[in-house]
């Protein structure tokens, strides 16, 4: 008779704390690369800053002008779209987080009752009577020995669910603090992305005004991309001739040697064991070669598009050209040889550097301080970047397997 009164525990036990799905680690983990993100984005937007200042004297309305803004631009927007993804993380976070409390609040409810209940059937089987009473009214030793068995579990039970309620007013309690914190945090980043808003349409105008004075001047641009580009054909004239040069002097010295060395089908380079464990070694670490400076951005990329802001415009180049500071050291982007050192018009001074069939080329250099034939380390300094009229510092880079220009964006690891 005295199993009907007990506690039902498989209610106990099926009442555990709250465990909806939990997101919390998959939630942190976006969070912590969100944040990464931005850092990451915020740190390119200083290097900008810092890199752009420096002409601010001297800077004209010109192309490379307005692809320096441009990439600034687009940038901060990749800021601006961070802060906005971030915004709607936190607004996530807050919505589970208040689920998270409505459930805990209805389980407190439920165990808060269900103690009552406890305490109630409790009073009703011993009908009022004092529990040494309850025990030795029992009519006979097994009565006697059932409630003493009773009255533990009862008791048992009791401190387990008192100890529930505690824990899981606590849990409440911290939750609450947690959604207060949450909704600051989305309170800061809603007023960090209005002032980065602002300092966007302030980029924007900037970028409008530089469109707005060079689109009057289609002529002179277009003049001016000609003979750019003439000059490009200069350059990579001069690059093959230097390949060229450097797979007959390869296929002289095999054949002299009586060499077993193959031919690379990209180059024709006949390739030694020496040649062709520098060429993989440098094929293996596509995309994360180093850059050429150690700061800068691309304002101009490679192959042939139409400009992203100027209509009527189309750039084309068989490189990359990078933005620095004036006065910048330029370094190797792997282990080579230097192959030739020459001036090119319209790109200044020029290093070509070898490493086994592939070669990088580097223009737009005011000073050299390497040596043709002499072998170079990754990151080792070959020159210093030439700053131009408008107070540009800008190095030209390539890539190349064999004759066959490569885009050099694929090639360095990205920023």
């Amino acid at each position: 008779m005295l199993r009907k009164y007990l506690i039902p525990f498989s209610l106990l036990i099926g009442l555990l704390f709250f465990s909806a799905p939990d997101l919390a680690a998959q939630t942190k983990k976006t969070r912590e690369q969100l944040e990464k993100e931005k850092a990451d984005v915020q740190a390119r937007l200083l290097e900008f800053d810092k890199i752009l200042k420096q002409t601010t004297a001297t800077k004209k309305n010109t192309i490379g002008e307005l692809n320096a803004v441009t990439r600034q631009f687009q940038t901060q927007n990749k800021l601006v779209n961070t802060l906005d993804r971030e915004v709607k993380l936190i607004n996530q976070e807050i919505k589970e987080t208040e689920t998270k409390i409505t459930s805990l609040e209805s389980q407190l409810k439920e165990l808060k009752a269900e103690y009552g209940r406890m305490i109630y059937n409790a009073s009703k089987l011993n009908r009022g009577l004092s529990i040494v009473s309850f025990v030795f009214s029992s009519a006979n030793f097994n009565q006697l020995y059932s409630r003493l068995m009773y009255l533990k579990q009862y008791t048992d039970s009791r401190k387990q669910q008192a100890a529930q309620i505690e824990k899981l007013s606590h849990q409440l309690a911290e939750e609450r603090i947690l959604l207060d914190q949450k909704k600051a945090d989305k309170e800061k980043v809603l007023v960090e992305e209005q002032q980065e808003r602002a300092q966007l349409d302030k980029m924007k105008r900037e970028q409008q005004g530089i469109v707005n004075t060079l689109s009057s001047k289609e002529r002179d641009i277009q003049k001016q991309i000609a003979a750019t580009k003439k000059q490009q054909d200069q350059l990579n004239k001069m690059i093959k001739q230097v390949i060229e040069d450097e797979i007959r002097r390869a296929e002289a010295a095999a054949k002299k040697d009586n060499s077993t060395a193959t031919k690379s089908s990209g180059s024709s380079m006949p390739m030694t064991p020496e040649v062709a464990a520098l060429s993989n070694s440098f094929a293996g670490n596509k995309g994360r070669l180093p850059w050429p400076v150690e700061t800068g951005f691309v304002t101009q990329g490679y192959g042939t598009y139409p400009h992203p802001t100027l209509k009527g415009i189309t750039m084309e180049s068989d490189g990359v050209d990078i933005r620095t500071q004036p006065n910048s050291n330029v370094r190797a982007v792997f282990d080579g040889t230097v192959t030739k050192i020459t001036t090119m018009p319209g790109f200044g001074g020029t290093v070509i550097i070898k490493h086994g069939e592939y070669y990088t080329m580097y223009s737009k250099l005011k000073t050299i301080t390497v040596k043709s034939g002499q072998t170079i380390s990754a990151k080792d300094v070959i020159g210093q970047v030439a700053t131009g009229a408008n107070g540009e510092a800008e190095v030209h880079f390539q890539t190349w397997k064999g004759l066959t220009v490569m885009n050099p964006s694929s090639w360095l690891t990205s920023k």
